[in-house]
C-alpha cells in the first residue's frame, strides 16, 4: 500500500556516526524505528540527535542531490554521460523536468525524516530530563530542514499527521501545506532563536551544532524571507496567497536589517571558529574539519560500517559521499600518451587522489565560468583552489606499468613526459598558437586536445571546453591519508571518505554584504565584508596547477580590484567564487530571482564523444526558465500516496507540474 512518505516513523536504521579528531563521538545502537517511549529516555534523545547528523549524508555528498541544486545554473550544465535526470534539470531543451524525474525528491524524503525525528526529541526529551542544549540541537535541525524545504518547494506541511510540529507515529494519507510565511514564522525563526539562546559556543563533540552555526542559518533565513516578501520580479508563491505579507507585520527591509544584525553578531563573536589563512587550506583534504567549518556531513576512512559505504566500491548511492564523481570528466578512459614503441597508454590513470577520483561525466562546466566568474587567475587563488586544471602522469602507480620500459612516455609534440609531469593542461587563456587536431584520426591525445610549440603537455584553451572534457572540481575530490602514503592508485571507485561541507564561517560575510546591499546598515559596509574574503583569496599558500608550495600575498591587489559599488550581481559572483559546486547556486539564484538573468544563456562546445572531441565549435545554449520553475515539483510518489480527490492532489502539487 502506498502512503505519504514523511508521515512514517523513521524507517532508516540508525547508524553510529563518528566525528573524527575528537575523543567525543556520537554513538548509538542501531534501531529500525523511533518511538515516543524511546525519546523519553536519555539514550533515546541522544540516539535521535545522532540520527540527525547521520541523515545529512543522504543529502549532502549525494551526487543526485548536487544535481538538483547545481545543474541548470551558470555553474553547471549536463555532461557527456548525463541521463534524463541531469538533462531535465538543465532547462536547455534536452529534457523536461517532471515530478517523477526531479532529484529534489531526495530533499523531500530525507528532510522530513529528520524533521519528524527532531519533533520527537523536542516533544518527549524534556520527560527524560534532557538538557536545553540537546533540545536546542534538535530545534536547529528542524529549522535547518524546513529552511531547505521551503526554499525548494514553497510552503510545506507543519503537521505530519499528529498535529503541528508534533512527532508522528502512524501513516497519514492526508496533508495540508502551510504557506511560506507560516513555515518561516512558526517553525524556522522560533527554532533558530531558541537554538541561539541554548546551544553551546563550542560543540559538545567535533562537528556538532553551535551558537555560531545557528546564527548563520537565522541570518540566511531572515535574508531569504526578506527577498520573498519583497518579490522584486512578482513571481507567484505557493500555496497561493493574495499578497506576500508577514504575519507579524514586519517589512522586507526589517528582515534584511535583522539578517545583517545577526550575521554581524556572529562575525564579531565567532567562538572557536575562524577563517583559514588561504582558500586552498579550506579544501585540501589533509586539513578537513578545520576551524572555518560550521557543519558538514561526516565520513570516516577507518570503518566501512560507521561510514555506511563501501571503501572498495560504491555504486553511486547514499549514504556514501560520491558527489565529486559527477562533475568529473573521463580523464582515465580518454587521455593518451605513447610508449617508445608507439603503443598508446593511459598516462593519467584513475586514482583516489584529490585532483582525480572516479569520473562519471554527468555535469560539465560552461565556458563562462572560466572566462568571467574566475576571470582573475593571477591574483585570485580561488580558481586554482577550486579546479584541477593539470592532469599529471601517474601510470607507474599501476603495477602493470612498472619498470624501465615505462620510465618515459611520449606526449604532445612527441616530447617526453615522466611520472608527475603534466600530461594535459587546461590553460588559463586561449591562444592562436594552440593547434587542435583537424580530425579524429589526427587526435593523438584521445580527447581533442591541442599542442603548443615546445610543450610536452596536451593543451585545451577555455573556448574549447566542452561537454566531453573540462577542468574538474578539485575542492571536493577524494583524500585518504593511508593511500597518500602507499604510493599506489588507491580505491578510486570507493565512496569518498572526506566530510562534505555544508556551512562555513565565511558565508556570514556574504550574507551580511547582501543584506547591506538590500539597505541594511551598521558598523560595516558591504565592501568591508566582501574585502575580508577577497583579501584572503589573494593569499596563496599552495599552487595546485604548479603542484608546489608558494608564499605570495596579493591581498592588496584583490582589494584594489573590488568595485566601489557592490551590487547583488557582484555578491552572487563572489558567492560562486567562494562556494562553487557545493550545492548553493540554485538556491542563491532563486532567492534573488536572478536565475533567468544570470543562467538563461551559456556557451559550451557541444562535442560529446571521443570520436568528435576534436571539434571545438563553441555554441550558445538558451534555457527556458519560467515563473513556475522557481519551485521544484513535489515528488510524484508522495502525491500518488495521498488519499485525496484528483483535484485536491493537483492543488497540492506546485503549479505547472
Amino acid at each position: 500500500m502506498k502512503y505519504f512518505q514523511f508521515k512514517n516513523i523513521i524507517g532508516t536504521a540508525l547508524l553510529a556516526l563518528f566525528f573524527v579528531g575528537c575523543s567525543d563521538i556520537l554513538d548509538e545502537t542501531p534501531r529500525a524505528t523511533f518511538t515516543p517511549e524511546y525519546f523519553k529516555t536519555q539514550e533515546g534523545a541522544e540516539g535521535g540527535l545522532t540520527y540527525l547528523y547521520a541523515n545529512l549524508r543522504y543529502m549532502f555528498g549525494n551526487g543526485y542531490f548536487l544535481n538538483a541544486y547545481e545543474t541548470g545554473t551558470d555553474e553547471y550544465t549536463y555532461g557527456f554521460s548525463a541521463d534524463e535526470q541531469f538533462k531535465a534539470m538543465d532547462y536547455s531543451g534536452a529534457g523536461v523536468l517532471t515530478s517523477a524525474n526531479s532529484n529534489s525528491n531526495i530533499t523531500w524524503e530525507y528532510a522530513f525524516k529528520s524533521i519528524n525525528t527532531a519533533n520527537g526529541i523536542i516533544q518527549y526529551g524534556t520527560d527524560a530530563g534532557v538538557s536545553d542544549a540537546y533540545i536546542a540541537e534538535a530545534k536547529f535541525f528542524r529549522a535547518f530542514n524546513y529552511f531547505l524545504l521551503v526554499q525548494t518547494f514553497g510552503g510545506v506541511p507543519l503537521d505530519l499527521g499528529s498535529g503541528e510540529l508534533a512527532f508522528n507515529t502512524s501513516p497519514s494519507r492526508t496533508s495540508v501545506r502551510n504557506t511560506v510565511a507560516e513555515v518561516y514564522t512558526t517553525a524556522i525563526f522560533p527554532d533558530l532563536l531558541d537554538a541561539i539562546a541554548n546551544l553551546p559556543e563550542e560543540g559538545r563533540a567535533t562537528g556538532t551544532a553551535t551558537t555560531t552555526l545557528a546564527r548563520l542559518f537565522l541570518a540566511k533565513a531572515y535574508l531569504t524571507y526578506g527577498w520573498w516578501l519583497e518579490n522584486p520580479n512578482d513571481i507567484a508563491t505557493y500555496p497561493f496567497v493574495d499578497s506576500r505579507t508577514d504575519p507579524d507585520g514586519q517589512s522586507a527591509s526589517w528582515y534584511f536589517q535583522e539578517a545583517y544584525n545577526v550575521a554581524v553578531t556572529a562575525i564579531d563573536n565567532p567562538g572557536p571558529f575562524s577563517l583559514q589563512t588561504s582558500f586552498y587550506q579550506i579544501h585540501v583534504g589533509s586539513n578537513d574539519r578545520h576551524s572555518e567549518m560550521l557543519l558538514y556531513a561526516d565520513h570516516t576512512e577507518d570503518s566501512e560500517y560507521y561510514d555506511g559505504s563501501s571503501h572498495s566500491y560504491n555504486s553511486g548511492s547514499a549514504p556514501g559521499n560520491f558527489a565529486a564523481w559527477f562533475p568529473n570528466w573521463n580523464y582515465s578512459g580518454n587521455l593518451t600518451s605513447y610508449t617508445a614503441s608507439g603503443s598508446a597508454l593511459i598516462s593519467t590513470q584513475r586514482e583516489e587522489a584529490q585532483p582525480y577520483g572516479r569520473p562519471w561525466s554527468r555535469m560539465s562546466t560552461p565556458i563562462g565560468v572560466f572566462e568571467d566568474t574566475f576571470g582573475d587567475k593571477t591574483y585570485d587563488s580561488r580558481y586554482d583552489g577550486t579546479f584541477n586544471t593539470v592532469f599529471r602522469g601517474n601510470w607507474q602507480k599501476n603495477s602493470s606499468y612498472e619498470g624501465s620500459d615505462y620510465d618515459v612516455l611520449y606526449n604532445a609534440n612527441n616530447l617526453a613526459v615522466e611520472m608527475g609531469d603534466p600530461v594535459l593542461t587546461f590553460v588559463n587563456e586561449d591562444s592562436s598558437e594552440i593547434s587542435y587536431p583537424a580530425s579524429s584520426s589526427e587526435d593523438k591525445s584521445g580527447m581533442g586536445a591541442g599542442t603548443l610549440p615546445g610543450r610536452a603537455d596536451w593543451i585545451v584553451g577555455p573556448s574549447a571546453i566542452s561537454r566531453f572534457a573540462w577542468p574538474t572540481l578539485w575542492k571536493l575530490g577524494p583524500y585518504v591519508s593511508t593511500h597518500e602514503q602507499d604510493g599506489g592508485l588507491g580505491s578510486p571507485n570507493s565512496g569518498i571518505t572526506r566530510p562534505f561541507p555544508i556551512a562555513k564561517l565565511s558565508e556570514l560575510y556574504l550574507v551580511a554584504a547582501e543584506a547591506a546591499v538590500k539597505g541594511a546598515s551598521g558598523t560595516y559596509s558591504a565592501i568591508d565584508f566582501v574585502n575580508v574574503l577577497r583579501a584572503r583569496a589573494g593569499v596563496w599558500t599552495y599552487s595546485n596547477s604548479g603542484d608546489s608550495i608558494v608564499s605570495v600575498d596579493y591581498s592588496a591587489q584583490m582589494i584594489a580590484n573590488t568595485p566601489s559599488a557592490i551590487t547583488i550581481d557582484y555578491i552572487l559572483a563572489e558567492r560562486s567564487r567562494e562556494f562553487f559546486g557545493e550545492g548553493y547556486r540554485w538556491l542563491d539564484l532563486v532567492r534573488t530571482q536572478k536565475w533567468g538573468e544570470i543562467a538563461g544563456e551559456f556557451d559550451i562546445c557541444s562535442d560529446a564523444s571521443k570520436e568528435n572531441a576534436h571539434v571545438h565549435d563553441r555554441e550558445t545554449f538558451n534555457r527556458t526558465i519560467t515563473e513556475k520553475d522557481y519551485l521544484r515539483p513535489i515528488p510524484s510518489n508522495q502525491i500518488d500516496g495521498l488519499e485525496m480527490s484528483e483535484a485536491d492532489k493537483e492543488a497540492y502539487q506546485n503549479p505547472g507540474y
